[in-house]
């Protein structure tokens, strides 16, 4: 394709050092509608949709995104936060995508990371051979046939072996490794006290998915900003809380080609038609009722939902001694536990998603959560009242009809239909499938299809490209700990510094030039953030409700810590850019309580009249 493999990532764009302006900040959906015509339009802004939208900017396409939520609000926000090679896909015989993940996890961790971070991951095995022979019929029916087999140690390692033979190419994390009983108790004394071994080894988590995807996304508004020829204007533009409503077969005036589609700006009612050569549908299990709003029936999608919980539990924490336990529950599900600073995540369930009804962590899936932990931790006391967060999501798998959900492909592919013989509309590219640790992958798969319409040929790879504050991230502990002290000043101690270091990666450098440009002050209801902080996320990173702060900008949520001065705090500080008036705020505040107890479980009290 003639790519060229960049050397130096393009630096984070300046900040302005001045406070936005009351109401000023509601500029990505003005973009598209001052200019209403990009060559490819992105239709979702998951981690694929980004991906793409990033991949298709920096090979110069004319592209523009709208998501009609949040950027990561769906399945991109509700996964279990792993970046994996899919170890327990090599049963279904996806020995290409297990490959693929390897090499994207690996990648990944070069790439991006400030928020990929390498996963020490332990299964705790209780029988050598039990599996053997249930495994070749799992393998090749796609089925569980009459009561799950545990798969002993026998099968594990095979398992083990293989997926380390893909890892050789570029690998970066170490081989795994089996210890007896004696030794396995030693390490993780919590165990029960019948497991026969524990196998040991690596793949990665993503602790900040949200981020990263923000972080991807600006890579792209980037490379349409110094891309672009003089006088055209940005050449990649996105916006979120942006749907599609319809499209008609009406091309460009200007070019005669393409479609029209008829886009609603969610925040403020407003509709206006967009114009697009190329339609890319990215929208996850909702692929084919995007479809349908475009005029075309389509039966691809058969998502199922996946939730989790986040416990403040320190006696689970420590039982798990820093690493992921990875096993097979009793029902034959392949399910997690793992520390994700001081709480736990625990996860997940596979069961066929009705799209008529919201995903939401179940009475009946906690229930099951905590039978899993007694599964493997015994004498781990686990309650209800330890549950900071639940969440959950429906994954984007293709239809599967008998198939049992645990045995649906996690691949993807990508379906296109095109105008007629010789008519002028638009082609459109729906995406089928998709896992997060593929992301950039398939974004480059979904880059070259469109390319390929367009008929123009890539420019640029992304395979060894930097994402967002990944480029320049400290390579080690040492490393981070003298950037942290490097990067100190006046009103902004150690603990702050690594916090915005965590939060942004090297893009914290642009955070910090903005906070120390005026008068800042941290807020009084959490030490993690300040009133400038605030106010840059409001103006660089499309914060369209309050919630978004609390979930997707910042990880409080997550982590059990929204309380009723802290929604009443960041509402008051982002009405002044966001333009909020008193029934405004009030309105966020009360829409946030909704979202976080409705989709969360978290009781939050407010302090608002």
């Amino acid at each position: 394709m003639g790519a060229t493999e960049p050397t130096v990532h393009p630096s984070a764009p300046r900040q302005s050092a001045e406070a936005p302006k009351p109401g000023s900040v509601r500029s990505p959906v003005g973009n598209l509608k001052r200019r209403p015509h990009a060559k490819v339009l992105v239709v979702g802004g998951g981690i694929n949709g980004v991906g793409t939208f990033r991949d298709l900017a920096l090979q110069g396409v004319d592209v523009a995104l709208v998501e009609r939520g949040d950027y990561c609000q769906g399945a991109s926000g509700a996964s279990s936060h792993m970046i994996h090679g899919g170890i327990r896909y090599l049963e279904n015989g996806e020995f290409r995508l297990v490959r693929e993940s390897v090499v994207e996890r690996n990648r990944l961790l070069r790439i991006a990371p400030h928020y990929v971070k390498p996963l020490q991951t332990t299964i705790p095995i209780f029988s050598t051979f039990s599996g053997v022979l249930a495994a070749p019929l799992r393998f090749l029916t796609h089925k569980q046939q009459g009561k799950p087999k545990e798969r002993g140690a026998f099968l594990i390692k095979l398992g083990l072996s293989l997926y380390d033979s893909f890892s050789r190419a570029g690998g970066t994390v170490p081989r795994h490794r089996f210890l007896d009983h004696k030794r396995a108790l030693a390490e993780l004394p919590a165990l029960r006290p019948d497991v026969k071994y524990t196998a040991t080894y690596f793949d990665a988590s993503v602790h900040n998915p949200e981020r990263l995807t923000l972080d991807v996304l600006q890579d792209g508004e980037l490379a349409g900003r110094t891309g672009a020829a003089p006088g055209q204007g940005d050449t990649a533009r996105a916006s979120n809380y942006v749907s599609l409503q319809s499209m008609t077969s009406r091309p460009n005036p200007g070019t005669g080609r393409g479609s029209t589609v008829r886009l609603r700006d969610e925040l403020t009612g407003d509709e206006f038609d967009f114009t697009a050569d190329v339609i890319v549908n990215t929208t996850g299990a909702w692929v084919d009722l995007t479809n349908q709003a475009m005029g075309s029936t389509s039966s691809f999608m058969g998502g199922t939902k996946g939730s989790h919980i986040v416990l403040d539990n320190p006696a689970l924490l420590e039982a798990c001694r820093g690493r992921e336990i990875f096993f097979e529950h009793t029902d034959g599900r392949i399910v997690l536990i793992y520390p994700m600073g001081d709480r736990v995540l625990v996860g997940t369930t596979d069961v066929d998603a009705d799209m008529a009804e919201d995903a939401v962590c179940t009475d009946e899936e906690i229930s099951y959560f905590f039978d899993l932990i007694g599964h493997v931790f015994p004498a781990v006391p686990v309650t209800r009242e330890q549950i900071v967060y639940t969440f959950s999501g429906v994954r984007p798998l293709p239809r599967h009809d008998a198939t049992q959900p645990g045995f649906v492909s996690r691949d993807y592919r990508i379906e296109r239909r095109g105008p007629a013989a010789g008519g002028t509309g638009a082609v459109v590219l729906s995406l089928v499938g998709g896992k997060w640790t593929t992301f950039r992958a398939l974004a480059e798969h979904l880059a070259d299809d469109v390319l390929a319409v367009l008929g123009k040929e890539r420019q640029v790879s992304t395979a060894q490209l930097p994402i967002g504050g990944g480029a320049g991230f400290p390579a080690d502990e040492p490393g981070v700990q003298q950037w942290i002290k490097a990067h100190m000043a006046p009103g902004r101690d150690a603990d702050r510094t690594a916090g915005l270091l965590t939060r942004y990666g090297t893009r914290a450098e642009a955070v910090m030039e903005y906070l120390d440009a005026g008068e800042d002050r941290p807020l009084h209801s959490t030490r993690e953030l300040s009133v400038r902080e605030l106010e840059f996320m409001a103006a660089n990173e499309q914060v369209g409700h309050l919630v978004d702060v609390l979930i997707r900008r910042t990880s409080l949520a997550f982590r059990g810590l929204v309380t009723g001065e802290l929604l009443n705090e960041v509402a008051e500080v982002l009405a002044v850019p966001l333009g909020w008036d008193a029934a405004a705020r009030k309105a966020e505040i009360l829409h946030a309580q909704d979202v976080l107890k409705r989709f969360h479980r978290v009781e939050t009290p407010s302090l608002v009249a």
